[in-house]
């Protein structure tokens, strides 16, 4: 099965999901957490050519097709292989943010940006994706108070950007309803927590 992981900056997702994973696995599911971009050593180094903040001068164009190679490059090596042999991957975004926020908030058009990446994916959507809403001014504000946390370059967008963000993704959420789980991430941790197990577990039944 193959989980993905979406939302804002800041809904807490990460966390989230890695303490879930956690308890899946000590009741035996085998669990394999990854990340976007990222996930093996190409893609972590597309990672960081895209998230570099003295990267300003990037175009939109760019910057989507950089992340549907890093992508690509994620499922081939580490994605495929593992779901084909049986485990659960459960990866931190996945081609959702890209149809945010390239799609959505760059404006390049969530259609244009999804026949990009279903070239990228061989057409690949997850089983089960997880939308942890939230009001972008409380993630933002989230990452301002964790000293530990990584600032990338799209942290660093105007507020209205991440309006688009959230708003493209509650129409995806509405767009793909088969796959999606919309979890309350404005909740304390723990109830984000159980919620996200449940949403999970169900998938697993």
């Amino acid at each position: 099965m193959f989980i993905t992981i979406e939302g804002p900056e800041g809904s807490g997702k990460s966390s989230v999901t890695k303490k879930v994973a956690e308890r899946l696995e000590k009741e035996g599911y085998d669990i394999v957490f990854t990340r976007e971009p990222g996930g093996t050593d190409i893609s972590e180094q597309i990672r960081n050519i895209i998230l570099d903040k003295s990267n300003t001068k990037m175009d939109p164009m760019t910057e989507a097709m950089l992340y549907a190679a890093s992508r690509r490059q994620h499922l081939v090596e580490k994605v495929w292989p593992l779901s084909n042999a049986g485990k659960i991957v459960i990866s931190d975004r996945y081609l959702d943010s890209s149809l945010a926020y390239q799609g959505g908030a760059r404006g390049l058009g969530i259609d244009n940006i999804l026949q990009l990446n279903n070239f990228a994916t061989e057409g690949s959507f997850p089983d089960l994706t997880l939308l942890f809403d939230i009001d972008p001014r409380i993630g933002l504000k989230r990452i301002a108070a964790n000293a530990n946390r990584e600032v990338n370059r799209l942290d660093l967008e105007k507020i209205e950007f991440h309006d688009s963000v959230r708003k493209t993704f509650l129409s995806l959420a509405n767009r793909f309803k088969d796959r999606y789980v919309i979890i309350d991430a404005s909740k304390p941790f723990d109830e984000v927590v159980e919620d996200t197990y449940i949403a999970i577990k169900n998938r697993l039944k």
